[in-house]
């Protein structure tokens, strides 16, 4: 559905420069079940002429991923940095970047990974499901599934931002009827808690349902109120977690996998861009269009969420 929008006469940059009779190079990063990975190489295995080539995979945890086997089924070069063995290396028992000398190791981590990556040529990247937070964003344009509607904001912030299953349960604890998928440009960690998930907002999936099935919403609530202020390791243990959970997995299959491979084709197409002001814009044709986001459904298509151009008083 496009609604309409003025043009915009305002230099535009693009988010990923295209070079005609070029794919750019891409690769991915992942830590776990890597299954946002697996429908992004079904799809451009699926795809003619893909306008991307996947470079490599690239994970954090080779022991526990599936990083090696979607390397062997895709035919694809995995490159392997364990993030545990080098903390543990430099003798730390946890992987954080809580104190200044988790902060320093986080950074040593990353030159090593860079170093790893040398030899690869790499245009822009995807985290699926990539768990470390690293500056390699600042490297070269890396995407990243978020499992929140990013466009949602609280007191003008965006709200539905954090680790594990917090987005969700905010959903939830706010009493939204739906959760969605957001796909943004990760943007380089300063350490402040207020620069998480803050890239542009490149697409956004369909609405996926929330149903709290036997609870209710004050029930939710007190749950979240009687938790200690600090995370047990392996969660809090509680319904509220049980239900954002599983409300996690139905997002992956109804929102992370709508919404992901489109979006990461469009980026290769060169159909994002920012203007002046870092503005999103989005290209249709030969225009480029102000916008808030693009909504992207199920059945591959696209409602572009036009930015109205205010005029300045």
């Amino acid at each position: 559905m496009l609604s309409e929008a003025r043009n915009v006469c305002e230099p535009i940059k693009p988010m990923l420069s295209v070079t005609a009779g070029k794919r750019p190079e891409m690769v991915i990063f992942m830590s776990g079940g890597g299954s946002n990975a697996e429908r992004l190489l079904e799809r451009v295995r699926d795809c003619p002429d893909p306008p991307f080539h996947v470079a490599a995979l690239v994970t954090d945890a080779p022991e526990t991923s599936r990083t090696r086997e979607l390397g062997a089924r895709f035919d694809i070069r995995v490159i392997e940095h364990d993030i545990r063995a080098f903390y543990h290396r430099h003798g730390e028992t946890r992987v954080s970047i809580a104190t200044p000398r988790g902060q320093e190791l986080r950074g040593l981590w990353t030159n090593e990974l860079r170093a790893l990556l040398a030899e690869t040529s790499v245009d822009f990247a995807v985290f699926a499901g990539f768990v470390p937070l690293t500056n390699i964003t600042g490297d070269f344009p890396c995407l990243n599934v978020h499992p929140g509607d990013l466009t949602y904001r609280r007191r003008g912030k965006r709200y539905l931002v954090g680790l594990h299953t917090v987005p969700i349960e905010r959903a939830i604890l706010e009493g939204l009827d739906h959760l969605r998928t957001s796909v943004i440009q990760a943007m380089p960690y300063t350490g402040r808690g207020d620069d998480m998930d803050n890239g542009p907002i490149l697409g956004i999936s369909e609405p996926v349902p929330i149903d709290l099935g036997e609870l209710t919403l004050d029930e939710c609530r007190r749950q979240f109120e009687a938790r200690p202020e600090r995370r047990p390791k392996g969660g809090y243990g509680d319904a509220l977690e049980d239900l954002a959970r599983m409300h996690q997995e139905r997002l992956k299959v109804h929102g992370d996998w709508t919404v992901l491979p489109p979006v990461v084709f469009d980026f290769a197409e060169g159909r994002f861009g920012l203007d002046a002001e870092d503005r999103l814009q989005y290209r249709l044709g030969r225009h480029w269009h102000p916008v808030r986001t693009v909504v992207y459904d199920k059945d591959g298509g696209r409602e572009i969420l036009f930015r109205e151009t205010v005029t300045p008083a």
